[in-house]
């Protein structure tokens, strides 16, 4: 039985994720850090609320298997790029090398569609750049997933991506934009869970959106 740690387990992915891994019996904990209650009670779940800008408080509790790290937030949100880059690649890159010190073996990240180091767009260039950093970290596995669109039930309203969503939906099957298209968090969530039974023998590997799709209906159909 296995330990699972997931960052982000309040948002779009993470809550999925969450509810998906509390009824996993591979695993007999999870444990989540938060800036902020789920609300959320069951006997497997060993929730935290922390202070992000004071790691050094709580990083000891980073133990367990396998951590999933999901957390994300908007320019919107945040205010500023400067705050989006804290949330986006500082606090998940913290945790990660917080948690691979304290002997957490295997690594499983939520990324983007697009992202590269190299980017001219601050957003696919900072997602890029936390895919690159992580390699470094002593995981025995790390697994990233690049999915596209996000589709599922946000707590906050979001009409711009609604029509985003729609919109890429019917653009899916022309040349080029296929990648592009929404994935549902169920499924994103799914190939996470399992991201780690395919191709065992290798430390590093990153799922395009397709690699997602294939990797949950191949769990779902086994």
């Amino acid at each position: 039985m296995k330990t699972a740690i997931i960052l982000g387990s309040t948002g779009l992915v993470g809550r999925q994720l969450l509810d998906q891994l509390l009824e996993d019996h591979r695993f007999d904990g999870v444990k989540t850090f938060v800036r902020r209650t789920s609300g959320k009670t069951h006997p497997r779940l060993d929730e935290h609320v922390v202070d992000f800008e004071s790691m050094a408080d709580w990083k000891n509790k980073l133990q367990g298997d396998i951590l999933f790290s999901t957390l994300g937030t908007t320019l919107k949100t945040a205010g500023s790029k400067e705050a989006q880059y804290r949330v986006d690649f500082e606090y998940q890159f913290e945790v990660a090398r917080a948690a691979a010190a304290n002997g957490v073996k295997d690594y499983v990240l939520v990324s983007s569609v697009g992202a590269d180091a190299a980017s001219r767009n601050f957003y696919l260039r900072m997602k890029g750049k936390l895919d690159q950093d992580v390699q470094a970290l002593p995981f025995k596995h790390i697994r990233i997933l690049r999915p596209s669109i996000l589709s599922g039930k946000r707590e906050e309203s979001r009409p711009g991506e609604r029509f985003g969503i729609v919109l890429m939906n019917l653009l899916a099957p022309i040349p080029g934009l296929r990648r592009y298209r929404p994935i549902p968090v169920t499924t994103v969530a799914q190939a996470m869970r399992h991201a780690l039974e395919d191709q065992p023998d290798l430390r590093y590997r990153v799922y395009a959106l397709d690699a997602v799709f294939e990797l949950a209906e191949i769990i779902q159909t086994s």
